[in-house]
């Protein structure tokens, strides 16, 4: 029986809310006054951990009825047609990160706050009584009063108009939805500028940061902000773009209209000291936020289930604005290639994981929703295989006619299909709904037989899995005479020794590595390939240790098999292809013990594959370092340090020492690696303590991100115990980092279990922190990468068994069961031969 939504008994036209929020006492009190159109006699408002005082339509008093199970106002106006319906309301400020909430730091050793939002899904409601669904757009004045103290500013998703007595009033907003609606103040700083066609555009931020880390954020928005002006032939709709930094932020970013929020790490980074990777991120946050302004804002899903239209559009808009912004970047491979790509191919590879469109009602499912490696990589690799088969010129038309068609208003993936498909003769509809509305991805089979190259395609999966007989349309992106879009289970493709000469080279598929499939080569084609593995080019070379690495997760081919291949490509001066193979050399580390002779051998295996190029590139950055070496540096050095290369460890300690009064000033791709070696191979006493401390004062986000690296990374049993008796001190682990610090310290063989114990003896405790955020499934994946033993799959099927009908959980519980039941058996099927492999390098 579907659920009923509340836009189906109430259409708001126009909100005038009234909030006051009071930091000393905690409290939210105000006033939502709704006109709109009544489709029944009994409406319903939603709210959420709300005291209603008083319901009053048209001035006179109505009878209503809260429940606080289906978060509802239930209102009896007796009448239909249009109504003007005024709700009085109190409700606690609190410290979950959603609803309105305060961020707080420190500045000059005493304890601020700022107040900001978080509205998105279903919390909207925890503010102020509204009809708290995507479809029920509506305008908004809004008008905000607190206990204000000089030196304070207030922002919105829409200027600011007046102040009187205490009360600061904004312009009237456009058609929006509620989850869109921001607004914020405190002591804050900015940095204000305008684009070409008159738009506001500024970066603001607590003042314990220095004004230059707010620089190139601003640089970024504004010159974004331009660019999709121009891509998608459309203007920016609202006066301003106001990007803000908040201290407490459980998420990456929210696309709020107008008033776009982020965590500090994803806005904020010191120009003087930062890598490419850092600026890459920052600035792939802010251009998705700002892709969401016209794709999630202007136009906006009818629905929750079609989520992945907002952020799958946003994520490959990041990409490819960003690319268009700073070239030499190379996000594409960078970023894209080493990030999105492996996410979204191996979670979608896990039976029981959803699809990218879903049917979903229940708040809790809602936020379950946000699968970052479905929603947004896997989305994001649907609509770059789209791009691919369209072109950017089409691409530009159709998105123009979207805009156009449904403006400040809602739609559906469908709504976007028909609007591409008036640019091409192709029925883009037909081929996604494949890739959209089915899970997981296929495995094509390339094959030799009776002369013949022949191809099939069938459902990949990494450990059990049930075959359902799904096809898709596939992109194949041959480099020889082949289909474009293979739609059949089994393809004969004919003679192979024609196709072979026809080419001139090695026959190989998904060239590019941007349909999402990998290929399982026979013998005869993967020898020719290797033959030319000097010819290809490096997102070629990365792919091919992809799909090598997945074919083994899926015991399709033995990892012992691909451990002779992998010094092979331990000479390359790529970045891309020097992260893939040690991707893929990390995953032989889950076949030995900790402190183990075959932990012995691996580590003297990872010192043959980066010797060379760690004499090569050293510790130090160099002044003709291309931007290949500065990002492969990092890579190889971690490496290094895990094989215990005595010369790069003692030449770490001599970094240390030459920077201890200053640790923060260390070369940015370095400092983890400088920090960890301390830590882990040093750490003289009184250093972990210090490092903790360091971490709650500096504001710096990526050194409180190197910080965090090597204080976890720690051997010593009571310095262990004491960052656990941390994790429930604000003061020190603030909630929105304390995923990080639980997963680093059970990925620590030192810490694993007394990382798992508290996470089942403070799951309450945790729950009540942030259970409401849609982070929180995510402590349950972590656990589930470290885990790969029959006890600790015992362990946690013991633990999280009995949560799993609980909403929200219950999905994630399922597929993370499934990882760690995988990984167990693929290492006691795999081991001996695996560390027989490694011997015989």
């Amino acid at each position: 029986m579907a659920v009923k939504h509340f836009y189906e008994t109430f259409h708001p036209e126009h909100y005038d809310l009234f909030i006051d929020v009071n930091r000393e006492k905690k409290t939210i009190t105000g006033t939502s006054t709704i006109t709109g159109e009544a489709l029944e006699d009994t409406i319903l408002v939603n709210q959420k951990y709300m005291k209603i005082a008083a319901v009053k339509e048209d001035g006179r008093d109505v009878p209503f009825t809260v429940d606080d199970d289906k978060e509802a106002i239930k209102i009896d106006l007796g009448k239909t047609g249009t109504v003007t319906v005024a709700i009085t309301y109190s409700a606690p400020l609190t410290d979950t990160m959603m609803g309105i909430y305060p961020s707080y730091y420190m500045l000059d050793g005493v304890k601020k706050q700022i107040i900001g939002t978080q509205f998105e899904t279903t919390s909207a409601r925890q503010a102020f009584p509204c009809v708290d669904e995507p479809e029920a757009k509506a305008t908004f004045s809004l008008a905000i009063k607190y206990d204000e103290h000089e030196g304070e500013t207030t922002i919105a998703n829409m200027p600011e108009v007046k102040v009187e007595n205490g009360v600061h009033y904004f312009e009237k907003s456009v058609r929006m939805s509620s989850y869109l609606v921001a607004f914020a103040f405190g002591e804050l700083q900015s940095k204000l500028t305008e684009t070409k066609d008159g738009v506001k555009v500024g970066v603001f931020a607590t003042k314990a940061h220095k004004a230059k880390e707010l620089d190139f954020a601003l640089d970024i928005a504004k010159r974004a902000i331009e660019f999709y002006e121009e891509f998608y032939q459309t203007k920016y709709p609202l006066p301003h773009s106001w990007q803000l930094a908040l201290p407490d932020f459980s998420a990456g970013a929210m696309e709020n209209w107008g008033l776009v929020t982020y965590r500090e790490a994803a806005i904020l980074l010191d120009p003087d000291n930062a890598t490419v990777e850092q600026k890459g991120y920052v600035a792939s946050v802010i251009t998705h936020e700002l892709a969401h302004q016209w794709f999630g804002d202007l136009v906006t899903m009818k629905w929750w289930d079609d989520l992945w239209l907002n952020e799958s559009f946003a994520n490959m808009m990041m990409y490819l604005s960003v690319d268009a912004m700073e070239p030499s970047w190379d996000v594409w491979n960078n970023m894209y290639q080493t990030g999105e790509v492996p996410a979204a191919l191996n979670r979608d590879a896990t039976d029981g994981v959803q699809s990218v469109h879903v049917e979903v009602e229940h708040p809790a499912d809602i936020d379950s929703l946000f699968d970052s490696a479905i929603v947004y990589a896997k989305g994001s690799r649907m609509l770059v295989m789209v791009r691919q088969l369209l072109g950017d010129d089409a691409l530009r038309k159709g998105l123009k006619y979207y805009f156009d068609h449904h403006q400040f208003g809602n739609a559906t993936g469908d709504d976007l299909w028909n609007a591409l498909s008036t640019v091409t003769d192709l029925d883009i509809g037909k081929i996604m709904h494949t890739w959209l509305d089915q899970p997981g991805y296929p495995v094509v089979s390339a094959r030799v037989e009776n002369g013949h190259l022949l191809l099939s395609q069938k459902q990949f999966f990494v450990g059990e899995g049930k075959d359902a007989s799904r096809t898709w349309a596939i992109p194949l992106n041959a480099n020889f005479a082949a289909p474009q879009i293979m739609t059949e289970q089994e393809l004969d493709l004919g003679d192979y020794q024609t196709l072979r000469a026809e080419a001139g080279h090695a026959l190989r598929l998904n060239v590019g590595n941007n349909s999402h499939f990998i290929v399982n080569y026979d013998e005869t084609l993967m020898t020719d390939i290797m033959n030319e593995l000097d010819t290809l080019k490096p997102v070629d070379e990365l792919q091919l240790l992809q799909d090598l690495g997945l074919l083994a997760e899926g015991n399709q081919i033995s990892y012992a098999e691909i451990v002779p291949l992998l010094p092979k490509f331990a000479a390359s001066r790529s970045n891309i292809v020097i992260n893939s193979l040690f991707s893929s050399a990390r995953q032989l580390r889950k076949f030995v013990k900790p402190n183990s002779v075959e932990e012995k051998n691996l580590k003297a295996f990872f010192n043959q594959l980066s010797a060379k190029q760690i004499e090569r590139l050293g510790w130090e950055v160099k002044a003709d370092d291309n931007s290949a070496d500065l990002q492969m540096r990092p890579i190889e050095l971690s490496a290094a340090l895990y094989a215990d290369n005595q010369t790069v460890i003692d030449e770490g300690h001599k970094i240390f020492v030459a920077h201890q009064d200053d640790l923060a000033a260390i070369e940015a791709s370095v400092r983890p690696y400088v920090l960890i070696n301390e830590v882990k191979n040093y750490n003289e006493a009184g250093l972990v303590d210090r490092l903790i401390k360091e971490y709650q004062t500096v504001v710096d986000p990526y050194y409180k991100e190197d910080l965090l690296a090597a204080v976890t990374s720690t051997k010593n049993d009571a310095e262990i115990k004491q960052i656990i008796a941390d994790f429930e001190d604000a003061d020190v682990i603030k909630p929105q980092d304390l995923r990080s610090w639980y997963y680093n310290i059970l990925a620590n063989p030192q810490g694993e279990q007394a990382a798992w114990d508290w996470l089942r003896d403070e799951w309450s405790w945790l729950e009540k922190t942030v259970g409401g955020d849609m982070e929180f499934t995510t402590y349950i994946t972590v656990t589930s990468r470290v885990f790969h033993t029959p006890e600790r799959l015992a362990e946690f099927k013991a633990f999280f068994e009995p949560k799993v009908d609980q909403p929200g959980l219950g999905r994630e519980i399922n597929m993370d069961t499934k990882v760690i039941a995988t990984k167990a058996a693929l290492v006691e099927k795999e081991q001996a031969a695996v560390n027989r492999a490694i011997n015989c390098i």
